[in-house]
């Protein structure tokens, strides 16, 4: 009896410290890693400053500005509203940590859905975090959830009934930030978010906005810009001048039959210019083998191998992969980069003009580290 009883004793023991364990990790993965503060950086603001009721959630995150000493266009960019694409992310946190600002204004948000960095996507095994090697050690970042943490906004609809137009999209859309613009103050949590980012872009008048994201290897739209129709203009030119610096781009239309992405939404709603950039990420995709940190950054994966060779992808895929630093991020960049000069160009009495901005071809050849503070 003494034998069981003390066998008893040590399986609680052993469940408490496993239950104990899996707190510490789930309260940690809700503290995000910082962004640094570069050298550009005038002002930090947060999305509360746009809409009160934001402030102590975890819908609130800081809004960078970098403002020049001479007046222009106002580009506004955002990263992370998929927090498990974190090229984007990453090219937003470069931004901030690198770029100064000579004339105009340039509002960056590494993580535009803030809440979806704090959890995973569930059933996918995906690592809480992965690093980049800088030249004074490894610099972590997360990795979040395509939506917002359900903590935050619980439950899912069975049907989800996108505002203002009325379209119906399935149940769990409703916490997909990239869904739900131009968002409502009276809405669930991830619709105040997009409104304040929303009313960010009508009260800045921002000029441009650039929403950074990624795709799986399987998915038609990839390594593409997709813009709304008054900003087509100015991307025919940006794709152009990426080709001619030998990045090969697609362009597609800002479907109008559905509703709630920022390039649809903001392009309708504000008078700024919306487009989209996406980039090859193998980690988020169905076909792929097992979930690491390694596939993450270095994007190498046989099973897309194989599937590219069977015909099922729509981007290239070889031993090489699709590596976060080198490719992906400096993608994100130098279309960044095409898109404040052709808007100067098209748009000469609101310059832009930004000094120190990261590098696509030293990032393409060295990585992103040198460029991490």
């Amino acid at each position: 009896m003494k034998s069981k009883l003390f066998r008893g004793i040590l399986l609680l023991l052993a469940v408490g410290a496993v239950a104990l364990a899996a707190a510490i990790s789930l309260l940690d993965h809700r503290k995000p890693f910082p962004v640094k503060t570069g050298p550009g950086v005038t002002e930090i603001r947060h999305l509360r400053d746009y809409f009160g009721p934001l402030a102590k959630t975890r819908g609130d995150t800081e809004v960078f500005l970098l403002a020049g000493k001479q007046s222009g266009g106002t580009v506004l960019i955002l990263g992370g509203t998929h927090p498990n694409e974190p090229a984007g992310h990453l090219a937003a946190v470069a931004i901030v940590e690198n770029a100064i600002a000579e004339k105009g204004r340039l509002f960056v948000i590494p993580r535009a859905n803030a809440s979806g960095f704090t959890a995973s996507d569930p059933q996918e095994a995906s690592p809480h975090f992965f690093s980049i090697d800088t030249p004074s050690g490894k610099r972590w970042f997360r990795y979040g959830s395509r939506v917002t943490n359900p903590m935050d906004q619980w439950p899912d609809p069975d049907i989800y009934l996108h505002h203002p137009s009325g379209q119906t999209l399935s149940g769990n859309q409703t916490r997909n930030l990239n869904r739900s613009f131009p968002g409502r103050p009276d809405g669930n949590f991830t619709e105040r978010v997009a409104f304040a980012i929303t009313e960010l872009v009508k009260r800045e008048k921002v000029d441009l906005v650039i929403d950074l994201h990624e795709a799986s290897p399987e998915y038609p739209v990839i390594n593409a810009v997709v813009a709304h129709e008054r900003a087509m203009p100015l991307a025919v030119a940006v794709v152009m001048n990426l080709e001619l610096r030998g990045i090969k781009i697609g362009l597609e239309p800002s479907p109008t039959n559905l509703r709630g992405l920022t390039h649809r939404e903001l392009g309708d709603h504000t008078e700024a210019l919306a487009v989209l950039m996406e980039t090859a990420n193998p980690a988020q995709g169905r076909l792929r083998g097992r979930t690491t940190a390694d596939l993450i950054v270095e994007g190498k994966d046989k099973m897309y191998v194989r599937a590219k060779k069977a015909g099922r992808l729509f981007v290239d895929f070889d031993e090489g992969g699709h590596p976060l630093e080198r490719e992906r991020v400096a993608r994100h960049l130098a279309g960044i980069e095409e898109f404040l000069k052709a808007f100067q160009e098209e748009n000469p009495a609101k310059p832009i003009e930004i000094r120190d901005f990261p590098p696509f071809e030293k990032i393409a050849s060295e990585g992103l580290g040198p460029y991490l503070r």
